[in-house]
């Protein structure tokens, strides 16, 4: 191999390495600017900013990246007003989806957005028309060898399954902090949130779920939205 084609090589990989790394420190920035939002960028007080501080940290996400994102959150930025405005939205095959956003400019957001979803079969709804399809319940994640079924039954929770070796806890969003606060208490490793979870689902065939899960990407792609929720399941 040449020096100039081992060269690109490696610089295709180290490119490659660089955008997964920056597509995780996106999604962990957006998880901490919504955790933020929701109840204020004080950790001790915020368990949902805390989770995600802490696992922004375990993926050696930069400090002044997290503050900025804390900042992003609480509308502390010098300089810069994001709205919060939430979109209720229909995806192909009667999907529903709810769109969490923080945006500088509603007419840029508002126009991309109903872009992405023409192209993939949608259509933005009117406020309303699929909030109702959803709750706020809070999750937690547990691998199944850091706690034991006594501690487990003990808690505060609505229900729970056992998923590749690890726990998912469903818990009501008051509850949330209580469960987390509790468990980080006992040194127990976690990670959660309180998020939107679809009263039902819409079920999508295997071979028709590549046009559904196109859009939920190019949702989720998109700066200005900070959460993707949605109620379909690949069957």
């Amino acid at each position: 191999m040449s020096g100039h084609s081992k060269w690109s090589t490696i610089k295709r990989k180290k490119g490659a390495a660089d955008a997964k790394r920056g597509a995780i420190f996106t999604r962990l920035s957006k998880d901490i600017t919504l955790a933020a939002r929701d109840l204020g960028g004080n950790p001790d007080m915020n368990p949902s900013l805390r989770l995600a501080i802490k696992k922004a940290k375990s993926s050696n996400m930069p400090v002044a990246n997290i503050e900025r994102a804390i900042k992003k959150g609480t509308g502390d930025l010098p300089g810069i007003k994001y709205d919060d405005i939430i979109y209720e939205c229909y995806g192909p095959n009667g999907v529903a989806i709810i769109l969490e956003c923080l945006t500088d400019n509603k007419k840029r957001t508002v126009s991309e957005i109903k872009n992405i979803l023409t192209k993939s079969g949608g259509n933005l709804g009117e406020s309303g028309c699929v909030n109702w399809m959803f709750e706020k319940k809070g999750t937690i994640s547990i691998l199944k060898n850091d706690i034991s079924e006594e501690i487990l039954f003990d808690l505060e929770i609505e229900d729970f399954e056992l998923d590749n070796n690890q726990y998912i806890l469903s818990i009501s969003s008051d509850k949330f902090g209580d469960v987390s606060n509790s468990l980080e208490k006992k040194n127990i490793n976690i990670e959660g949130e309180v998020s939107l979870v679809p009263k039902n689902t819409v079920e999508v065939l295997e071979e028709d779920s590549s046009k559904i899960l196109n859009l939920m990407d190019q949702l989720d792609d998109h700066d200005d939205i900070q959460k993707v929720h949605s109620n379909f399941e690949i069957i």
